[in-house]
């Protein structure tokens, strides 16, 4: 097996032929010619491969890897080719775990778009300690969900540290707006892990718990967030944020990673701001009871907004940490382009780049864990996302 440092390639984008994975192949052609990483694009079909690079205007000699999750030889010789793969191929809990154990084999560092936290409990029960002994970095979760939940808490936390001497034990996130939808990836990895749980009722405490990710580990109660509140504070109602359900587990397994630097008694949710009145309490109970994703009309994998549409969104988070004597801090995490793709698709190629002077060791982690400060500071200056503290 060759050696890291003597592999062919810094980045292969794996499914570069979907919708999500040719935006970060036309991200990385665009954003880094020239002047950045040797990267080049894997998937199933040599054709398709040469018409995607064409179609984004990558240049002619961009390195095309036909590589198929069902073949494990071509698995193993696409691990070995690059130091970092970065994979949009979902929903991972069908098609992820031949690359992904490959990668850990091979001491490969891996990101990817997963937001099926039991897929990802049993990757980690099977995988972390091979990953640690190889020296792979996993990170899961490298876009919307959960990047700028993990980093703006982490980022929070190392405010709240500096200015009150200890954590926040308590943190509140508020997403107070939001334009642009879900992927077609996202709503068939929720119809795949409901279908896991119908199968296996044995995992739906995975899914449950906020600490389906830490595992030996429990923290306290947990705010249940599933319902229409008022949050005097902010002087809104809230509603509940669908992506709750894996962002709040990663940010307790980057807490249980990094040996608990948010506290053992952290508590954390994550709600959607309506505005106030009744107003913003209609449409609240409104959104508790219509699902945002699971709908007739949502998107297909492959398929996505139009490049328009991409460009107008963005998003806009709110981080409150609390103590119990009274202080707050806040923090924001805002975002240009649309949550699902135009953002998402930057995110999961700076985590690739950020994973190639990476030094922490060998694990099945998150973003936060693994890479912190040092990407925030990339998506900063490279994705148009800002953090930063509010008071």
């Amino acid at each position: 097996m060759t050696a890291k440092a003597d592999r062919p390639f810094d980045i292969v984008v794996y499914g570069a032929t979907g919708y999500t994975g040719r935006l970060v192949a036309e991200y990385l052609a665009h954003h880094y010619q020239g002047k950045g990483p040797k990267w080049a694009m894997a998937g199933r079909s040599a054709n398709k491969l040469a018409e995607v690079r064409d179609l984004i205007d990558a240049p002619a000699d961009t390195p095309l890897i036909v590589a198929n999750s069902d073949d494990p030889a071509s698995m193993k010789a696409l691990a070995e080719s690059a130091r970092v793969i970065v994979t949009t191929v979902g929903p991972y809990q069908l098609y992820g775990e031949p690359l992904l154990a490959a990668c850990v084999a091979a001491g490969t560092d891996y990101a990817d778009l997963c937001g099926e936290p039991v897929w990802m409990r049993q990757m980690a029960d099977k995988y972390h300690e091979a990953a640690k002994a190889s020296g792979a970095r996993i990170a899961f979760s490298s876009g919307f969900d959960s990047i700028p939940f993990d980093l703006g808490v982490f980022m929070l936390q190392q405010q709240a540290k500096a200015r009150f001497g200890a954590p926040a034990p308590r943190v509140k996130c508020r997403v107070r707006a939001m334009q642009g939808g879900f992927s077609g990836g996202t709503a068939a990895s929720l119809t795949a892990t409901m279908t896991a749980l119908g199968k296996d009722p044995s995992l739906v405490p995975y899914m449950v718990s906020p600490f389906g990710l830490t595992p030996g580990f429990e923290g306290p109660a947990q705010p249940r967030s599933d319902a229409p509140e008022y949050d005097e504070a902010l002087g809104s109602w809230c509603a509940p944020f669908i992506m709750a359900v894996i962002n709040t587990k990663n940010v307790h397994r980057t807490n249980f990673l990094l040996g608990h630097p948010y506290g053992t008694d952290f508590v954390y949710d994550e709600m959607v701001l309506t505005g106030p009145g009744e107003q913003g309490e209609a449409i609240a109970k409104h959104m508790a009871v219509t699902p945002m994703i699971g709908n007739p009309n949502d998107p297909k994998p492959g398929e996505g907004p139009t490049k328009e549409e991409r460009d107008n969104g963005h998003y806009d988070v709110l981080f409150t940490g609390e103590y119990p004597d009274g202080r707050t801090l806040r923090y924001g995490v805002k975002g240009r382009y649309d949550p699902g793709y135009g953002s998402t698709s930057r995110m999961l190629a700076e985590t690739g780049i950020a994973l190639l002077s990476c030094t922490a060791q060998g694990a099945i982690a998150t973003p936060g864990a693994l890479l912190g400060e040092a990407l925030v500071k990339r998506l900063g200056e490279h994705a148009e996302i800002t953090f930063a503290a509010e008071d």
